[in-house]
């Protein structure tokens, strides 16, 4: 029984021997960092240029007759108008990013009637320009990206600085037209939802489609002082607009996530030295 427990004891020294042996042959891990495919930037400064399109919903119009009291107008219209803009801002992480942008936008005609006694079929035709400067303070959340596209949502708030021109009245079959020279400007709180999506071209460079609707506030006209109604101006209310937006961003110093390190053991014959 003893010789069979020193043999027992023996096999197991020289398997413990052995396998020390082989570990001590195996290649040591080789670590590699795969090259990854572009990706959005992360992080850093951009700047931003847009243009766009901008459709007007219909405004509000009205004026205070100082006989009849307040006229409101009826089957109003505004024409579409065409936008410009540049931004600056930074990207926090993957997901969050904020600018400040200045916009602004072409002339919009805008249209009314208002009732008129002495015009042929009792409606005179109101007009005047509108164009409109925003400032805006933007914040968007990245949804993720998927072959170099991400879809993304924000908002924001800022001002605008309406400015009316160009006004003037048409009374058909009555006194004629009626011409109110000058310009009146005013500054209003705006804001403005957002949706869209950016294509990476590289890690720098971005291409941007979106859709925004923005609250421009309101504008007033000149005072029409020849149009018998002493001190009155017209006002265009809830000035909304759909606009699409087509756009590039560069970021500076934006770096793409980086690839994770992969381990793996070379193939090939294994000396052992038993």
């Amino acid at each position: 029984m003893d010789n069979f427990f020193k043999r027992l004891s023996l096999a197991g020294f020289a398997v413990g021997l052995s396998s020390a042996g082989y570990a001590a042959d195996l290649p040591t891990p080789v670590i590699e960092h795969i090259p990854a495919a572009p990706a959005p930037a992360v992080g850093g400064f951009y700047l931003r240029g847009d243009i766009g399109y901008k459709i007007y919903n219909d405004p509000t119009g009205s004026f205070n007759d100082p006989v009849i009291g307040d006229l409101r107008f009826e089957r109003e219209s505004m024409d579409s108008a065409w936008m410009i803009g540049v931004g600056a801002g930074y990207k926090w992480n993957r997901y969050l990013r904020t600018d400040v942008t200045i916009d602004y936008e072409t002339p919009a005609q805008v249209k009314g009637y208002a009732v008129c006694g002495t015009c042929t079929g009792g409606f005179s035709e109101e007009y005047t320009d509108i164009d409109v400067w925003t400032v805006m303070l933007n914040g968007y959340v990245d949804l993720g990206t998927w072959n170099r596209i991400t879809p993304y949502v924000g908002a924001g708030i800022g001002a605008a600085y309406v400015t009316t021109n160009n006004t003037y009245s048409v009374n058909p079959g009555g006194s004629g037209r009626f011409d109110y020279d000058g310009k009146h400007s005013e500054w209003n709180l705006a804001w403005a939802l957002m949706a869209g999506a950016s294509y990476a071209v590289t890690d720098n460079w971005a291409i941007d489609a979106g859709y925004q609707y923005r609250d421009l506030g309101d504008a007033k006209t000149v005072k029409l002082h020849n149009a018998g109604t002493g001190e009155t101006r017209v006002e265009w209310d809830d000035l909304t607009a759909h606009e699409i937006r087509l756009g590039v961003r560069y970021t500076f110093g934006g770096r793409a996530a980086p690839a994770a390190p992969v381990y793996y053991e070379p193939q090939g014959p294994i000396s052992s030295n038993f």
